[in-house]
């Protein structure tokens, strides 16, 4: 049988190929970006970036709907966004199998905070899986669309970044071809009007009878026998960090986090004065065994914060007289934006006037950081639009036409549209900065609307911000190069004077985007000119650092963007190519 490495991401895509699904649809999110990237390889699924998780998961619902096996992937927080829709999918269920791919992110490497999306299972009342290696992610695709299309609902397949990065070994199989199954119309199923609703919630709730029993014998959910003197019940990637850390103990793998095998857990529990539960993040088992009236042991000792590993674990459970194993204290590297980034010309800018500038979800909210200092909030996505118009509103003098609202061009198309329609409706006066640097640049620079890229690289037609942020009616736009301070500053002055809604779309690409000659012109320090007035420390950019009461170049790190040399009052920064030395 062949086999192959894959990360856990690359395990769900191929189990995707191989269950037969049809339809895929995603809005980029780390760690759930690599899934629609893999799933792209495969020529016989239908891939798609979608324009936010909304969209995505109507987009797979409606595939549904009509036969055909469906998956949409996002982030946890992403969930928060497609929750409507799929609140909604609950009652109306599934026709070809729907399956929706949450990714977790315990530690919060990448995220705002550290939800724990099988409370959405509960909530929802659809079944939870949850992998614990690529193998299993693999294969559980394939078993959530044959439990989607048994129990005729969603199912959430639970991912976290661990599982989502680390690479295991899979076992290949060939692709099974679904045929689509009939569609058929039922408003009375599919409009989900009070009438109908109250009919289907019914029929969900006979469903979660149904499912529970189906979890009670789910022969993942099953127990690893050690020396029987402690029992431990775990799921995810928990499950093998507690087999790690307790070689010897008896521990129930949990692969279907909801509805819980309550029984069987039960029976489990009786060999032991007590059991000890291992998941990350919130006591979701935990809390399910204790209502059940199974003692257990959790949160009171496994933390309830953060990635858990082995000696988390280990140190955790074992008595107090156990000695504790290290965990390393690594040195903590700050965040920052690359050298050469389009954003730092704006920040730079919006520092320098001194303006409060609302945030968005992107590569630029590391524009908060020292030495830039740029922003003062980060909600969600789109939130810094309608942060801005609810300061606008509040009336506060001492904010009274000194905000800013900062997001990005992939942003702005995911939820922004919205926040600046309802601006221009409800009359407000504000400054909207999109920083548009041609791509998704934060999870790995994927296409959206405004690039005229799809998943598939294929060209479409672009949609221009400017000519939409004028078609919804604003009066006053700016088309600006953020690399050119000066420009950069007039625009902002200007826009934060005009009497209504005023747009700044600062326009370079992500250097990443520039081919290597495009990035040859590295610059330099003259040592003789250099006054080590550290102006150009105040871009915040890795490549450069101060050495002697002078400034240095990096030259690995250098992108020739040329801000820097731009600042300097001495012209002490100059290209290479004209002979100045470093340092």
């Amino acid at each position: 049988m062949e086999k192959a490495l894959l990360s856990g991401n690359e395990a769900i895509a191929r189990g995707a190929y191989e269950a037969g699904i049809k339809v895929a649809a995603a809005y980029p999110g780390t760690p759930s970006t690599e899934i629609l990237e893999s799933i792209s390889q495969y020529k016989e699924i239908y891939a798609e970036w979608s324009v936010n998780e909304k969209v995505s998961l109507e987009v797979a619902a409606g595939a549904s709907m009509a036969g055909a096996r469906a998956l949409c992937a996002m982030k946890h927080v992403g969930l928060n966004v497609a929750a409507d829709p799929m609140f909604s999918m609950s009652y109306i269920g599934s026709n070809g199998a729907f399956i929706i791919i949450s990714a977790d992110d315990p530690g919060m490497h990448s995220s705002q905070n550290e939800q724990d999306n099988r409370h959405y299972a509960r909530a929802a009342k659809i079944p939870c899986l949850e992998p614990s290696n690529s193998q299993e992610a693999k294969d559980f695709v394939k078993i959530a669309a044959e439990i989607s299309e048994q129990f005729d609902c969603p199912v959430i397949i639970r991912m976290t970044t661990r599982i989502c990065h680390t690479k295991t070994v899979v076992e290949l199989l060939p692709r099974t071809e679904v045929p689509l199954k009939p569609y058929q119309r039922d408003i009375r199923k599919r409009i989900i009007v009070p009438a109908h609703a109250r009919i289907r919630h019914q029929l969900v709730e006979e469903r979660t009878l149904k499912l529970q029993q189906y979890s009670e014998n789910f022969k993942y959910n099953y127990i690893h026998q050690g020396k029987g003197e402690l029992g431990i019940v775990a799921s995810g990637i928990s499950y093998y960090y507690t087999r790690e850390a307790f070689p010897d103990a008896d521990v129930f793998k949990l692969s279907m986090s909801w509805p819980l095998p309550v029984k069987a857990l039960a029976e489990f529990s009786k060999k032991y004065l007590k059991i000890y539960v291992v998941e990350e993040n919130d006591p979701f088992i935990e809390n399910q065994l204790k209502i059940s009236g199974i003692k257990a042991v959790g949160k009171e000792i496994v933390p309830k914060v953060n990635e858990l590993n082995q000696e988390i674990v280990k140190n955790s459970i074992s008595s107090q007289k156990t000695k504790k194993l290290p965990i390393a204290d690594l040195p903590p590297r700050p965040p920052a934006l690359c050298p050469g980034c389009p954003h730092t010309g704006a920040f730079y800018s919006i520092n320098k006037l001194k303006l409060t500038a609302t945030g968005d979800i992107g590569c630029y909210t590391l524009g908060a950081f020292p030495p830039l200092n740029s922003l003062d909030t980060c909600v969600c996505m789109g939130a810094s639009i309608t942060n801005a118009h609810g300061i606008e509103k509040s009336g506060n003098p001492d904010l009274k036409g000194k905000v800013v609202a900062v997001i990005g061009d992939s942003t702005f198309f995911h939820s922004g549209l919205t926040g600046l329609a309802n601006m221009i409706y409800n009359q407000s006066k504000g400054t909207v900065l999109i920083l548009d640097n041609r791509t998704t640049a934060m999870t790995g620079h994927q296409g959206h609307p405004g690039t005229g890229k799809t998943l598939r690289y294929g060209d479409v037609q672009e949609i221009s911000i400017e000519n939409t942020v004028k078609g919804m009616g604003v009066k006053d736009v700016h088309l600006v190069d953020p690399h050119n301070i000066e420009v950069m500053t007039d625009a902002l002055k200007k826009s934060m004077a005009y009497p209504g809604v005023s747009v700044i779309i600062a326009k370079r690409p992500c250097i990443f985007l520039l081919s290597s000659e495009q990035k040859q012109n590295i610059h330099k320090v003259s040592s003789e000119d250099c006054i080590g007035c550290k102006i150009c420390l105040g871009l915040g950019c890795p490549a450069i650092s101060f050495r002697d009461q002078k400034a240095v170049i990096n030259e690995l790190l250098c992108t020739g963007c040329g801000l820097c040399a731009s600042l300097c009052p001495k012209q002490a920064i100059k290209p290479r190519k004209q002979g100045v030395e470093n340092g």
